[in-house]
C-alpha cells in the first residue's frame, strides 16, 4: 500500500520528534520559502508621519519592525524585558552571566574571541530576507559547517563516521535494487530499456561490482588510508544493514542535509549569531528600552496603552506589534477579546537546550574536523564543532544541542535535569567520539529555553504549527486586535527561524500601515 505524505511525516515525527517533521515539511514543499520580493520590503518614506507605535519585544522580529517603522517616519518605543537584545538570538561571550529560572546563576569564562550560540545557530542560504539585512547592514558572514562527513555517530552503542553511514546506506540499497533488477523482479515496473540504464547507473552510484555486491571504494572511508609511492589504501569494510538502523533515532541524520532549509552553504555572521540582531539595535538604539518588561497591555479608544517596567509606568502610542512568544503573551494582562485569548492557550514550545565546552581544538588538530554536525542517540542529540576562528588555541564546542532531533521525548528529559547531570552527558557523549579527550573540556555552560526567562521555550510547536494546513486557531492570531499586530516567529511558515520572525515582522507592518493610511483619509 502506498504511503502519503502524511503517513511519511507520522512516521518521521515519531522517530525525530517536531523539529524533524517541520524540516521534512520544507522538503516535500509543504513549508513556504521566502517570498521572492521580501527582500526588497518598504514602508512609503515618510508615511509614518511622526505616528507614534510602540513595539513590545527586541528579539528579531521586533528589531525589524522598529527598523522599517523608523524609516518610514514613524516614531518608535521598543519595549524589552531583556537587559539585551536579540531574543532567542543568544551569544553568550566570555564574562556574561546565564541566568536560568529556579536554576544557579552560570556565568561563562571563554577566553577573548570564544563564543557559545545558545538560541540561533545557523542561516539557510534560502532564507534571502534575514541575509538581505545582514548585507544592508554590513554584518560579515562566513560558512557555517552544517555537514561534515568526517564527524561521527554514535548509535546503539557503535561509533562510526558519517560517510561510512552515509556511503554504506546507499551501497547496501543500491545492492538490493541491482538484485530486483537481475532477478527480473521489476519487469513489470519499469521497460526494460529504463532498467538496464538504471542498473549502469546503480553500479557507479553504489559502488557495486560485476556481481551487482556492494564493494567498498573508499567514499566510505579507509582502514588503512591512501598514502605515498606503494601505499594504496585500504577502503573500510561494509557494514550490515543492521548496524546501520541500530536505533530509531538514525532516521534523521541519514536526510538532514538534503531538507531544503539544512543545504549547504549555511551561513553565520563572523563572530557570533547575534551579528545581525546587533545591526538592526544599532540603527534603532534611540527607541529601545532595555529592562522594561510588559505588565499590562490595553486599548484605549482606536489606541493603545502598555504599562512596562518594575515602576508601572504607562505609554500611550496610536500602535503597538506585539512580538512577546505566546507562553508570554497568554499570561499578560490584556483586555484581548475572547477569541483571541483562546488562540494563545496552552500552545507547546519547544524546551530546547544546549551545553558547550571550551577546549584546545582536538578535534582539529587530531580529527581533522572542520565544522560539522556529529550525532548520537544519547540524550544529548547534537554535536556541533565550531566553523571559526580554524587552527585558534582553543574554541567552543556545542556537546549538546537537544532538540527532538533522534527522539521526540529528549528535549523535556534533558531540560528536567540538573545543570551537572546534562553537562556529565555530555561530556560522556564527547568522550564516545573521541576517546580520551573529555578531560579536556572546560568552562561548561548549558542553556534550557523552556527554564530562559522571557522566552520559555524556542518556538511553537504541535499540531496547530506542525501542519501546512493550519486551523482557525492560527489564523485567529493572523488577525490585528484594534490597533494592535502581531508578530513573531510563531506566525510564520518559517517557524523556529530568524527569517520566520522578520517575514512576519513585514506581514505586521503591511497591515499596519495600511490601517495608519486609513486613517489619514478619515475612513477609521
Amino acid at each position: 500500500m502506498s504511503q502519503t505524505r502524511r503517513d511519511v511525516l507520522t512516521q518521521l515525527g515519531a522517530a525525530g520528534g517536531a523539529s524533524a517533521v517541520w524540516l521534512a515539511m520544507e522538503a516535500l514543499g509543504l513549508a513556504a520559502a521566502t517570498p521572492a520580493h521580501a527582500e526588497r520590503f518598504a514602508l512609503p518614506a515618510g508615511s509614518g508621519r511622526g505616528r507614534e507605535v510602540v513595539i513590545l519585544g527586541a528579539g528579531i522580529g521586533g528589531l525589524v519592525a522598529a527598523y522599517e517603522l523608523r524609516r518610514a517616519g514613524y516614531h518608535v518605543t521598543v519595549l524589552e524585558a531583556r537587559d539585551r537584545i536579540g531574543g532567542r538570538v543568544w551569544t553568550i561571550r566570555g564574562g556574561d552571566r546565564v541566568e536560568q529560572m529556579g536554576r544557579p546563576l552560570q556565568r561563562a569564562a571563554f577566553a577573548a574571541g570564544n563564543y557559545m550560540n545558545a538560541g540561533a545557530a545557523r542561516i539557510p542560504s534560502s532564507h534571502r530576507l534575514i541575509l538581505s539585512y545582514a548585507r544592508r547592514l554590513g554584518v560579515p558572514m562566513e560558512v557555517m559547517v552544517n555537514c561534515n562527513r568526517g564527524a561521527g555517530w554514535d548509535f546503539g552503542g557503535r561509533v562510526i563516521r558519517e560517510r561510512q553511514a552515509v556511503n554504506d546506506m546507499r551501497g547496501r540499497i543500491a545492492e538490493l535494487l541491482a538484485k530486483a533488477i537481475d532477478t527480473k523482479a521489476l519487469d513489470q515496473e519499469m521497460p526494460k530499456g529504463e532498467l538496464e540504464t538504471l542498473r549502469q547507473f546503480l553500479a557507479a552510484y553504489g559502488a557495486l561490482d560485476e556481481k551487482g555486491r556492494y564493494q567498498p571504494d573508499g567514499r566510505s572511508g579507509f582502514s588503512e588510508e591512501p598514502a605515498g609511492y606503494a601505499h594504496a589504501g585500504v577502503p573500510a569494510k561494509a557494514s550490515a544493514v543492521k548496524d546501520l538502523l541500530s536505533s530509531r533515532g538514525v532516521v534523521l541524520p541519514y536526510l538532514f542535509e538534503q531538507i531544503f532549509d539544512m543545504q549547504a552553504p549555511m551561513l553565520q555572521p563572523v563572530g557570533g549569531m547575534d551579528g545581525i540582531a546587533r545591526a538592526l539595535y544599532r540603527e534603532v538604539q534611540p527607541s529601545v528600552r532595555l529592562g522594561r518588561p510588559v505588565t499590562a497591555l490595553r486599548r484605549v479608544g482606536d489606541r493603545v496603552r502598555v504599562q512596562h517596567g518594575p515602576d508601572g509606568q504607562w505609554i500611550e502610542a496610536d500602535y503597538c506589534v506585539c512580538t512577546l512568544p505566546l507562553p508570554l503573551l497568554s499570561k499578560l494582562d490584556a483586555d484581548f477579546s475572547p477569541a483571541k485569548k483562546a488562540a494563545m492557550q496552552d500552545v507547546p514550545y519547544l524546551p530546547s537546550v544546549k551545553v558547550a565546552f571550551e577546549a584546545p581544538r582536538f578535534w582539529e588538530q587530531e580529527d581533522f574536523l572542520y565544522g560539522g554536525v556529529a550525532w548520537t542517540d544519547r540524550l544529548n542529540e547534537n554535536i556541533l564543532y565550531p566553523s571559526d576562528r580554524f587552527h585558534a588555541p582553543t574554541g567552543v564546542l556545542v556537546a549538546a544541542y537537544v532538540a527532538g532531533w533522534t527522539n521526540p521525548d529528549n528535549p523535556q528529559h534533558f531540560a528536567g535535569l540538573s545543570h551537572e547531570e546534562r553537562i556529565r552527558i555530555s561530556r560522556d557523549s564527547i568522550e564516545a567520539m573521541h576517546p580520551g579527550r573529555s578531560k579536556l573540556l572546560t568552562n561548561p555552560i548549558t542553556v534550557g529555553w523552556g527554564l530562559t526567562q522571557w522566552s520559555e521555550g524556542v518556538g511553537a510547536i504541535g499540531p496547530d504549527w506542525g501542519d501546512a494546513r493550519r486551523g482557525a486557531r492560527y489564523a485567529e492570531l493572523l488577525k490585528p486586535e484594534g490597533p494592535i499586530f502581531f508578530a513573531g516567529e510563531h506566525l510564520s511558515y518559517v517557524g523556529l527561524w530568524q527569517e520566520g520572525a522578520a517575514l512576519s515582522a513585514h506581514e505586521a507592518l503591511t497591515l499596519l500601515a495600511s490601517m495608519s493610511a486609513q486613517k489619514g483619509r478619515g475612513r477609521i
